[in-house]
């Protein structure tokens, strides 16, 4: 009898992860999550340690900001951020999950709602609204996403949530559908904003698609696409990344002599001729030569977050 002996498999190779420091500005693809796209752009550029900035819906595409590295220590700031979003909303439609990948609940007729009519709606959700978060959110209940209890048909007691819009504004109308240009504070639900559009239009309306354009004073601005990422050579993936000071560009600048830079970075305090303020971005003498956030009370720069010295290193050599 002839003995069958199974081929050795090769033996898996082991992905060669390397310190990055950096923001990366992904445009995220339809269908990703927020953690399956960082894992992916994570995986390409062999990175060590990432993070995002704040979950954006599988069903939205747009802006992501990624945290490499020392970046990673800013990543809070873009998540506190007022956001801007492109939101097309169709009207007439109500869904169970208030966007297009729910079962349809109603369909009305939208022929007759005007461009007037749609603004003068906008208008009554402008300034500081309360806000229902939705069923389907990833919003938790006793370790629980809110989206598991709906999908097993469970109804779970929700809490108003205070957010602000601060502009909302007509960019197309088009065969039942309407987009709107949406500038709010974080944590604003935008299929509830197209549902209750649609509810003081009194025909319903439902999420269609959902593009987030800016985070703070972050925009899709070279920002990049996965495909884009995959397509360059390994070596040139990290030219992508800009310096972690790119997420507090909207701060003052504040710049310290080599002594005081140290004395900085050792978490000391220090006395400053400069205005008080909430946040500031700290630099050394070079003129890239970030070492973190602060913020100045009283005359007195007080440190928030610090880069480590190999960090600074690291950014100016990159």
């Amino acid at each position: 009898m002839t003995e069958v002996v199974a081929a050795a498999r090769p033996p898996r190779q082991r992905i060669q992860r390397r310190p990055l420091h950096g923001v990366l500005l992904l445009d995220k693809p339809l269908g990703l999550s927020s953690n399956d796209a960082l894992q992916k752009a994570k995986w390409l550029l062999r990175a060590e340690k990432a993070g995002h900035t704040g979950t954006l819906d599988p069903l939205a595409t747009g802006l992501l900001p990624l945290c490499f590295g020392a970046a990673t220590k800013f990543s809070q700031l873009s998540l506190d951020a007022d956001k801007r979003y492109l939101a097309t909303l169709a009207l007439g439609i109500r869904t169970t999950t208030g966007d297009a990948e729910g079962q349809v609940l109603e369909r009305r007729d939208p022929d007759g709602i005007t461009a007037e009519q749609i603004a003068a709606a906008c208008g009554a959700f402008t300034g500081e609204i309360d806000q229902m978060p939705p069923m389907y959110s990833a919003l938790k209940h006793e370790g629980k996403a809110l989206y598991e209890y709906a999908r097993e048909g469970i109804e779970i007691e929700r809490k108003s949530r205070r957010v602000t819009i601060h502009a909302i504004d007509i960019v197309a109308m088009h065969a039942g559908t309407v987009t709107l240009d949406v500038r709010c504070t974080k944590g604003t639900y935008i299929r509830t904003l197209a549902e209750d559009i649609g509810a003081a239009l009194g025909c319903g309306a439902s999420l269609a698609a959902l593009r987030r354009t800016g985070s703070g004073a972050l925009t899709l601005e070279g920002s990049v696409t996965l495909a884009q990422i995959e397509a360059l050579p390994d070596e040139q993936r990290a030219g992508l990344l800009t310096s972690p000071d790119r997420l507090l560009l909207d701060t003052p600048e504040l710049r310290l002599n080599m002594a005081d830079a140290v004395r900085f970075l050792s978490g000391l305090r220090r006395r400053v001729e400069a205005p008080d303020a909430e946040r500031v971005r700290v630099y050394g003498p070079e003129p890239r030569a970030f070492l973190g956030s602060a913020h100045i009370t009283a005359g007195e720069l007080i440190p928030d977050r610090l880069l480590t010295p190999p960090e600074v290193q690291a950014i100016l050599a990159a």
